[in-house]
């Protein structure tokens, strides 16, 4: 294939997932249509079938660039830090998570995502998902280093399924809030921040 045909697929997937994210910042997944994308693109939603068959597709992939991101944060952590306390790196990675709303809030759609995704795509995304993984394994191995393999890989299982349910204990709506009241359900507002750095630190020790 040309190089210029690659570049035009590319900047075709680019320009629906930067349309499919607009769109998130003000509906809810489910309330999004392939016609919202597409009225936000320079081409027809028959065109968007060119290149994802699925809005599950779409918001698949824009998660993968959500994780590449994150991996992207964990790998400057790395870089630029000779050496960090765990309470330190609890408030470090707490602070890269704060800046991903839309990949914790998109996890709350991971299931339907991932079971109307075509194979390849699923792929693309789980490599992701597991680099990101491997760079946390890495920025273990750096800052504790009296953590052994046993004790990173506990670490890593148990860190990975809390990220999963960060968003909704973080953003809870008025209506939630009236119901916890009327079944005498005590709630307490946690930032991403504050939930994620205190639970690294139990997680760390």
């Amino acid at each position: 294939m040309p190089k210029s045909s690659i570049e035009l697929i590319n900047s075709r997937k680019e320009e629906i997932l930067n349309a499919a994210e607009e769109l998130y910042q003000t509906k809810n997944f489910k309330d999004i249509t392939l016609n919202d994308i597409a009225e936000l693109t320079t081409f027809k939603r028959t065109s968007i079938y060119n290149y994802f068959e699925t809005k599950e597709e779409i918001f698949l992939m824009l998660n993968k660039r959500q994780y590449e991101a994150w991996i992207s944060d964990l790998e400057n952590i790395i870089k630029n830090n000779k050496t960090l306390s765990k309470d330190e790196l609890a408030k470090i990675i707490a602070h890269s998570l704060e800046k991903r709303k839309d990949m914790l809030k998109l996890m709350m759609n991971h299931f339907d995502m991932e079971e109307n995704s075509r194979l390849e795509i699923l792929s693309e995304f789980k490599t992701a998902f597991g680099n990101s993984m491997k760079t946390l394994n890495k920025l273990l191995e750096k800052f504790c280093p009296d953590m052994n393999d046993g004790d990173r890989t506990e670490f890593i299982y148990a860190m990975f399924p809390f990220i999963y349910g960060i968003y909704p204990y973080t953003t809870v709506s008025d209506k939630q809030k009236e119901a916890m009241k009327m079944a005498d359900v005590g709630f307490i507002h946690h930032s991403i921040y504050e939930i994620t750095y205190n639970s690294i630190k139990l997680l760390l020790k």
